[in-house]
């Protein structure tokens, strides 16, 4: 090997010897900016599970939220049904405790050339030329006749829907017959024609006057019950609460009570 050959070789050996450092310095740098990303990336994937989880907690309460708005529409929707059944069935338990009362639904009268049409003790009332039966009046020589008749007459009203001509009818009959037999069911009866009306104010007074003057009848538990709605209605929510947990009281094992239950369980589920 010639003389220059070999500085040569010597110069390129001491060149690479002044590198190395730098070169594994580079590479030490290297793995530093890799150890941050790796870190970085960590924090990142436990912040995003973080609002991952977050994020499963709300939709999982706006899903109870929703859960509790379903059954508070559901037990409105079951109110307004027993509502409606309980109407239906007060209609027919008193369209035969009227016909009861009234000694039973007469046979129509045949009659003969050689006899007269027998006297009848629940005679019809006499129709106008619309085909009602005009409303009773104040006035002495009143009979139970006269009395059937005129409740007859407002509770027909009723059960074909109108509402305003029943409670012309039932307060008519209130007048005529302020201590008759049917005046309970007249007052509950009246106190309904405006409930469904929306007159509540009206209808109140109607329940209150049945509860004040017939406590001990059989529509006082049902009127307590539609007191205490009429107040709800009112916005006098506190009261209306008060009148339901009467019924409970005073009535335990009546329909009212159960109604009273569902209403104060309704309640409580809007309130929330």
């Amino acid at each position: 090997m010639t003389p220059t050959r070999w500085i040569r070789l010597l110069s390129l050996s001491l060149a690479l010897a002044a590198t190395a450092p730098a070169f594994a310095q580079k590479l030490s740098l290297a793995e530093r900016v890799a150890q941050l990303e790796q870190q970085a990336a960590t924090q990142g994937s436990a912040s995003g599970q973080a609002n991952v989880e977050l994020l499963n907690r709300l939709t999982q309460m706006q899903g109870e939220v929703q859960a509790l708005r379903n059954q508070v529409e559901q037990l409105q929707n079951e109110i307004e049904q027993i509502k409606q059944r309980n109407r239906e069935q007060y209609v027919d338990l008193d369209t035969r405790l009227q016909r009861i009362e009234a000694g039973g639904v007469a046979a129509p009268v045949t009659t003969t050339p050689a006899s007269k049409p027998a006297a009848s003790a629940a005679k019809p009332p006499t129709r106008t030329a619309a085909g009602k039966a005009p409303p009773a009046s104040a006035g002495p020589g009143l009979s139970a006749a006269d009395e059937q008749a005129a409740y007859g007459s407002a509770f027909d009203a009723l059960k074909r829907g109108d509402y305003v001509e029943s409670a012309r009818g039932f307060k008519a009959y209130l007048n005529a017959f302020p201590q008759g037999s049917l005046a309970p069911n007249a007052w509950y009866w009246l106190g309904e024609s405006y409930y469904v009306t929306q007159n509540f104010p009206i209808a109140l007074e109607s329940f209150e006057s049945l509860l004040n003057q017939f406590p001990d009848s059989a529509k006082a538990p049902d009127a307590l019950l539609k007191l205490g709605y009429c107040q709800i209605e009112m916005t006098d929510v506190g009261a209306g609460q008060q009148t339901l947990n009467r019924v409970i009281d005073q009535y335990p094992d009546s329909d009212a009570a159960r109604l009273a239950v569902s209403r104060l369980r309704a309640l409580s589920l809007e309130s929330r």
